[in-house]
């Protein structure tokens, strides 16, 4: 069996790296005051950090062929560490989204090295409980990161979000240099393909700003979002063509030919969806409209993570027994009905049926994602782990930056809507408003009765906004249901051969 010690440092790096994604976003509002970023303008923090982590997601495989999987895993640890440390000292929104974006960045590598690496060291018949050890850290982290991120900031301050990574990193990469061992890598290196990459980078990030900044600059009607939409369905459509067209492409098209990986990858795109934005749009609504510290707030959303780790644990004892599709269809009802109660709450909703509602979500999370990427890798070649790993990786950051970018416009476009519907009948001439109680505080012919009105329907508008986007969450359950069906049965079919790689020129 594998050195513990080994399992922890690999699993610590996948998990560290996801706990990024959503350590900071308890803090959002501390940290707007202290970089002077506004309210739309502070949620660049957590996409900045998201697509970074997409896009360098891809040249994972030729990096790790050409430097080594443990040589560019330790790179990537002191890259992370060295960053997060800068991402602390930032004093201006700008600072802050480029730091975020070098992290996102170098760090993008550590979650399919962990996952190609963990893989090696265990053998055939162990694969289960190494899926689900390092998917047990990968989903910890973003469920676990508001509430570490809570105390931290109550406690500390918000930077300590960031140099918390510090000596947790450091630990891991003394334990990685010291004792994993890596077996004797394959000579053959695949040609890297830079217009490839380029394109898809290009691809990817036109797309997240069209995200970002559509509800500020009016979407469509705006020239910026217009030129940034072209761009994006260009280079997606360029990428496309130049992949069917060359010998050796960026990303090995045969692997698409594999069932299993397919549902696997739309599995991770449905996954990143309904966790990151989950853990985007919840601190906010407990903070904002319940009243709730912090600390309370990140108190609240660690039970789903004590959640998720049983039943990721659990899943991988039932594989043996039980066909994987049924532990996801289950996942996938899971999913759907804690964003039915979630959208009809109140800010009065109880503690209990939060906890329950986190619960129900972490259960889900770890029937899901155990099963899932187990299944993506049980048909593939060895030699196609990492470029298969950085596949997954990728498409799970690109379903939370999408998910956490149109979460937040659809919230922004909900509140507008619903004020303007909830404002069409409050006049002076509305008697309900003239007396009593409401006469009193809400009267809109006098300033302050006007301003304490507003405030009010604000509120009311922000309920209501909060209710359409979480069933707009449980849309996205629809690739998991799609995902399920395409899965392949419990039996593995034989693994495909390994590509025929070319040395670089």
């Amino acid at each position: 069996m594998p050195n513990p010690l080994v399992v922890a440092c690999l699993v610590g790096g996948a998990f560290t790296q996801s706990l990024d994604l959503t350590i900071a976003n308890v803090a959002l509002p501390y940290m707007q005051g202290g970089i002077s970023a506004g309210r739309d303008q502070i949620t660049w923090v957590v996409t900045s950090y998201v697509v970074a982590s997409a896009v360098f997601t891809t040249p994972v495989g030729w990096l790790a062929a050409r430097i080594g999987r443990k040589k560019f895993f330790v790179y990537a640890l002191i890259g992370f560490t060295v960053t997060s440390m800068l991402c602390g000292v930032a004093r201006s929104l700008e600072e802050m989204v480029l730091f975020r974006l070098l992290q996102g960045a170098i760090g993008a590598a550590l979650m399919p090295l962990s996952q190609a690496m963990m893989l090696d060291i265990y053998p055939p018949e162990k694969k289960a409980t190494a899926a689900a050890l390092w998917g047990s850290g990968t989903l910890l982290g973003p469920i676990l990161g508001p509430s570490l991120g809570g105390i931290l900031t109550d406690y500390l301050s918000w930077r300590w979000v960031f140099f918390v990574n510090i000596p947790v990193c450091s630990l891991i990469t003394l334990g990685v240099v010291l004792l994993y061992h890596e077996k004797t890598a394959d000579a053959r290196v695949p040609r890297f393909d830079g217009t490839g990459f380029a394109l898809l980078a290009v691809a990817l990030g036109a797309l997240q700003l069209v995200l970002d900044r559509g509800t500020t600059e009016d979407w469509w009607n705006s020239a910026e979002i217009q030129i940034e939409t072209a761009i994006a369905a260009l280079a997606f459509y360029l990428f496309i063509v130049h992949s069917l067209t060359k010998k050796d492409p960026f990303i090995p098209l045969h692997l698409f030919s594999d069932t299993n990986l397919v549902a696997g990858l739309l599995g991770m795109t449905a996954i990143g969806m309904f966790i990151y934005s989950t853990m985007t749009l919840f601190p906010p609504y407990l903070q904002t409209l319940g009243g709730y510290t912090v600390t309370e707030t990140g108190l609240l959303m660690a039970p789903r993570g004590v959640a998720t780790l049983i039943s990721i644990q659990l899943s991988a004892r039932f594989l043996s027994k039980v066909d994987a599709r049924y532990c996801m269809a289950a996942a996938t009802m899971f999913m759907g009905v804690s964003c039915w109660i979630m959208a009809q709450w109140t800010p009065d909703v109880s503690r209990a049926e939060m906890l329950f509602v986190g619960i129900i979500q972490g259960i889900a999370s770890g029937l899901f994602f155990g099963p899932i990427n187990l299944r993506a890798f049980a048909t593939l070649a060895d030699s196609d782990r990492t470029n298969a790993s950085m596949l997954l990786a990728l498409v799970r950051n690109i379903g939370g930056g999408v998910g956490v970018s149109v979460s937040a416009s659809y919230l922004a476009f909900s509140v507008q809507q619903a004020h303007a519907n909830l404002a069409e009948n409050i006049t002076p001439f509305n008697r309900a408003l003239q007396h009593g109680a409401a006469g009193m505080m809400w009267n809109p012919a006098i300033p302050f009765g006007l301003e304490s009105l507003n405030r009010t329907v604000e509120r009311q508008a922000l309920i209501i906004a909060y209710s359409h986007d979480f069933m707009l969450l449980l849309m996205s359950c629809v690739l998991a249901v799609l995902a399920v069906f395409l899965i392949g049965g419990s039996k593995s079919a034989k693994p495909a051969q390994p590509p025929q790689f070319h040395a670089m020129d």
